[in-house]
């Protein structure tokens, strides 16, 4: 038996907690995308790329340039929600994105939903 081996139980129950929750933050975000696309007109799905930080995300875009961004699961495809996929790096963000951060700026319209 190796000094380490009676924590090992400890280790492997936190391990398994980490992915139910994992999970279950996965099946939020899918949830949110899901209204947000069900509840707007038009909206396209922007994919950026991993940083050193963050893991891949999807921001999703309405007509009116609203938006919303959730982390993309490992393993997860984008194109299962059912509208146009775009690489953020090839395309870039719309301009009504722009225009709606401007809208929010000045108070016009409620901040995006980016939590």
């Amino acid at each position: 038996m190796g000094l380490f081996d009676r924590w090992r139980p400890t280790a492997v129950r936190a391990a398994v907690a980490d992915r139910g929750e994992r999970t279950e933050v996965a099946r939020a975000a899918r949830r949110h995308l899901e209204e947000f696309i069900r509840t707007r007109v038009g909206v396209e799905a922007y994919v950026e790329p991993p940083t050193a930080v963050l893991p891949s995300t999807v921001v999703l875009i309405a007509t009116t340039g609203e938006w919303t961004r959730r982390r993309v699961p490992p393993g997860a495809d984008v194109r299962d929600l059912g509208v146009p996929v775009y690489d953020v790096r090839l395309v870039g963000y719309p301009r009504r994105m722009r225009e709606w951060n401007e809208r929010a700026r000045r108070g016009e319209v409620g901040p995006p939903d980016a939590s």
